[in-house]
């Protein structure tokens, strides 16, 4: 009845944890449930640890990755795989309590195929709740869907939810403006995310960019209509200085001094063909890695399938 997806990479210290405190949550569901762990990689010894939890548990089931293919990708994998009417995506760091679980499912139950949770606080340092928060609020502002602020990749969603995601190929994924963007009955329910149980976070904040911009690009075409807004603008100014310089060199006696504000106007508008460039290239760049057609990721281990 129900799939637990879980990305790991090097979580070695909070393993054991994790699995008891999920086995606690199973054992009590109406139905039974299986655990898909998608090793990303790790340096350390996670994927011998979950090795380990299959032999004593065939509900758990492994999936290993030929190398390092992203936060994202994995779960994606995950999806490839399951087999319940419902999935549940959580990380596996323990900031996404698994007693959680039975609320989501209840929800489900009630009829929504879509029931992401939402961050009421987290224990997080303080520049971090910042970055957080604005990257929550960017996206909300800048997204062609309606991505609610603060829901995060912990979610519940129904086995046509599921299906809808794999025929989504894209490369550069944002697996919550992918849910958003899917539709279907949808809900949400408040949590407050914990910190780390061990180790150290994963989500760094150049990685927290680079999702950020994923989700940008992915849903959103306001950075090219930004371009073309600058371009406009810049435009404008050039015209209205130039009907400036006309009327000082017409109707005034004004020696028209030009070399400071020449090099300037030189250097704004280098930088706006720049930045709209910049802009531009990174839709090509990502459109360059659709075309390619290479597989999403490459698993070298697939255990208890």
């Amino acid at each position: 009845m129900y799939s637990i997806v879980i990305p790991i990479f090097n979580e070695q210290e909070t393993i054991p944890e994790l699995y008891r405190r999920l086995k606690a949550v199973m054992d009590k569901l109406d139905s039974p449930a299986e655990i898909i762990f998608i090793d990303d990689c790790s340096r350390d010894n996670s994927f011998d640890l979950m090795l380990n939890l299959n032999k004593q548990d065939q509900k758990v089931r492994l999936i290993r990755f030929s190398r390092n293919f992203g936060h994202q990708v994995a779960i994606s994998a995950g999806l490839d795989f399951v087999s319940g009417d419902a999935v549940i995506l959580m990380d596996g760091d323990l900031q996404d309590p698994p007693e959680l679980i039975p609320n989501l499912i209840s929800k489900w139950k009630e009829g929504f195929e879509v029931v992401y949770t939402i961050k009421r606080s987290r224990k997080e340092n303080f520049l971090k709740q910042v970055a957080f928060h604005s990257f929550y609020k960017v996206m909300h502002a800048f997204s062609s869907v309606s991505i609610p602020i603060e829901a995060g990749n912990f979610s519940l969603i129904d086995k046509k939810v599921a299906d809808v995601f794999r025929k989504m190929p894209e490369r550069n994924r944002y697996i919550s403006g992918m849910r958003a963007w899917a539709g279907f009955k949808q809900t949400g329910v408040e949590f407050h995310r914990e910190s780390r149980f061990a180790g150290k976070p994963q989500m760094t904040l150049g990685r927290l960019i680079g999702l950020a911009l994923d989700g940008i690009f992915s849903f959103s075409k306001a950075p090219l209509r930004f371009a073309i807004y600058v371009g406009l603008t810049s435009a404008i100014i050039s015209f209205v200085g130039g009907l400036y310089v006309i009327y000082e060199k017409l109707f005034t006696n004004k020696a028209i001094l030009g070399w400071a504000s020449t090099i300037v106007s030189i250097a704004f508008l280098g930088g706006m063909i720049l930045l709209t460039l910049g802009i531009i290239g990174e839709y090509i760049g990502r459109i360059y890695d659709e075309v390619k057609q290479r597989p999403l990721y490459i698993i070298r281990d697939k255990v208890g399938f």
